[in-house]
């Protein structure tokens, strides 16, 4: 599975006052890993960068004075997200400011929802963590992901950063998938588990046990997967009980 985490920098808040993209930053993950690929580009919005999104990112007029259009640019970042599925913080934010971008291009046959699945990291953690501060910061310090190095927004850092706080969200989901029709297990109920015996030769299987390093190494995923479920995890709950009496 290809994932697509971006994150956007613009001139303001509302594209209907004429804000800007002026910095696109995404990172790929292939079956949940960061592959290393990224795109990466300053824009040049053909307008002033409003002071109070200046304090925010500190991306100066001057500091994109002399980079490309959009227009210059789109072909590659379509190429680059085209079929994945994005992940960005605040969806409709960053989808607007995009779509808003091919609008003035008069691309208006195309649009980011029908390009990519989107996935809302914010949608995701109100529902995780209601009534609670759901901000990147926020998310950050709650699933221990090192942001020191974000003294201000910047699009490929705080992507990065999103993407190593989504893989610890959803580091306790797992899919699996039974004798290969999980479409059609998922419409009509329950699966049932069929288990069959093996008849193998007495000496055939050599049990292999974890190392010292490899217990320690399942114990700190056991641990991070109980944090992100609020201490909901029912063989810690088992535990507890068990010392407790």
């Amino acid at each position: 599975m290809r994932q697509i985490v971006l994150d956007t920098e613009t001139t303001g808040l509302e594209t209907s006052q004429g804000h800007r993209l002026i910095e696109i930053g995404c990172v790929e993950l292939v079956n949940r890993r960061l592959t290393g690929r990224h795109f990466h580009q300053y824009v040049n919005p053909q307008r002033e960068i409003d002071s109070g999104a200046m304090e925010v990112h500190g991306i100066t007029n001057e500091m994109v004075a002399d980079k490309p259009l959009f227009g210059h640019v789109v072909e590659e970042l379509l190429d680059f997200i085209r079929g994945a599925e994005l992940i960005i913080h605040n969806a409709p934010f960053d989808i607007g400011f995009l779509n808003y971008e091919l609008q003035l291009l008069n691309r208006r046959d195309v649009r980011i929802e029908q390009l990519c699945q989107v996935i809302d990291t914010l949608v995701m953690a109100r529902q995780r963590h209601p009534g609670q501060k759901n901000n990147l910061d926020a998310l950050c310090n709650r699933y221990d992901v090192d942001n020191s190095q974000r003294e201000l927004h910047g699009a490929l850092l705080d992507a990065e950063i999103l993407a190593d706080v989504y893989l610890a969200m959803t580091g306790g989901q797992t899919t699996l998938a039974l004798q290969g029709n999980e479409t059609e297990n998922a419409a009509s109920g329950p699966t049932q588990v069929v288990i069959r015996r093996l008849q193998l030769p007495v000496g055939a299987l050599r049990v292999v046990s974890a190392d010292s390093a490899e217990l320690l190494l399942h114990e700190q995923q056991l641990a991070m997967i109980d944090k992100a479920s609020g201490g909901k995890t029912l063989w810690r709950d088992r535990l507890r009980n068990e010392n407790a009496g």
